[in-house]
């Protein structure tokens, strides 16, 4: 697992910078890099306990009238205030959030070379005047940091494309490896939620396109095109981390019954299916497209089919992440984690 890992993040990598040097087709570009992000990021929360932070029926009900508050908010913002001033104080709270993301993202691969005392001694450093609050890192933590602040602040500098894309690309595989959905039923909630929200921001008014054009912070990823109209095609985070969760998910189901990745390859599938559809039809049209509306039928579909086939629809509608963790803390971790490899 970890080798496929590893070849999927220099696949990345490399896909991602390929544009400085060579003409790389757009279309292609978006399937390939959001497919390998959603990839990368699902091999990477298959841990012996599940991600730490579980999303319950409620949020994932709620989520996309959160999710419309935030658009229309930001949608007002931009309508009644300088877009020069919305994108600077933006500009701030994403080099915070940015860094915090990068160096989380390229810890594990710093680990190997950094003393073994630096990876595991905790700091806690207490705020003044509120000694209530405290924040817990490692050494290592710190010198993550390093790369990724310099970076950031190369970001905030230049807003280019490709810092962006990095950034973007860092939170997609950071939202996807630390979040669960908990359950298969909570994450039908949420997709059919989000299927429906998608559909009605971008066909029925202009809101999501405005905010997408006028939001310059890495929300999106951008791929250079060879329009001068039309210099970049887009595809924002939300269509790579919320499927990717669900995708996620079935791949922690496969490794908790000691299975290879069968449903996994299912959902994946649907996944890059769905994508395909998106960039089809949005190249037919000429126009914005709510990736949603095609990535989560097409995500949910196979795996639904392939469960049907298989006669597993029980198991994988009654699986539940927190009774995963407890089989691992009552059974050995080790062995977990050897059936996850």
């Amino acid at each position: 697992m970890k080798n496929c890992e590893r070849l999927a993040n220099l696949a990345l990598a490399g896909l991602t910078l390929a544009p400085l040097v060579v003409k790389v087709d757009p279309n292609l570009n978006v399937i390939l890099t959001a497919c390998l992000a959603v990839y990368v990021g699902c091999y990477r929360s298959v841990k012996p306990t599940p991600p730490l932070e579980t999303m319950s029926k409620e949020h994932a009900m709620r989520f996309p009238f959160i999710g419309s508050a935030m658009l229309l908010s930001l949608f007002l913002l931009f309508k009644f205030l300088s877009k020069d001033l919305v994108n600077a104080v933006l500009t701030c709270y994403f080099f915070v959030l940015g860094t915090v993301a990068l160096s989380a993202t390229i810890l594990p691969a710093m680990k190997r070379f950094l003393p073994k005392h630096w990876n595991e001694d905790l700091i806690i450093w207490r705020f003044p005047y509120f000694r209530s609050l405290e924040i817990e890192f490692t050494r290592s933590q710190i010198i993550a940091a390093i790369p990724g602040s310099f970076f950031c602040a190369w970001y905030a500098s230049q807003k280019h494309w490709l810092a962006n894309n990095i950034l973007g690309l860092a939170f997609c595989i950071q939202g996807i490896e630390m979040l669960s959905l908990g359950s298969f039923k909570t994450g039908a909630i949420l997709l059919t939620g989000l299927f429906v929200y998608d559909i009605l921001w971008v066909f029925f008014t202009p809101v999501m396109v405005s905010v997408a054009k006028s939001f310059d912070a890495p929300i999106k990823l951008l791929f250079p095109t060879a329009d001068s109209a039309r210099p970049f095609s887009m595809l924002g985070l939300g269509d790579i981390v919320i499927p990717g969760i669900f995708v996620a998910l079935a791949l922690r189901f496969d490794a908790s019954r000691g299975k290879e990745s069968q449903y996994f390859k299912s959902a994946f599938s649907g996944y890059t299916v769905g994508l395909v559809l998106t960039i089809i039809v949005m190249n037919w049209f000429q126009a914005a497209q709510p990736a949603l509306l095609y990535i989560v039928p097409a995500v949910m579909g196979f795996l639904a089919l392939h469960c049907i086939w298989n006669r597993e629809v029980k198991p994988l509608l009654e699986f539940d992440e927190s009774n995963t963790e407890i089989k691992s803390q009552e059974g050995s971790t080790d062995e977990y984690s050897k059936k996850v490899e």
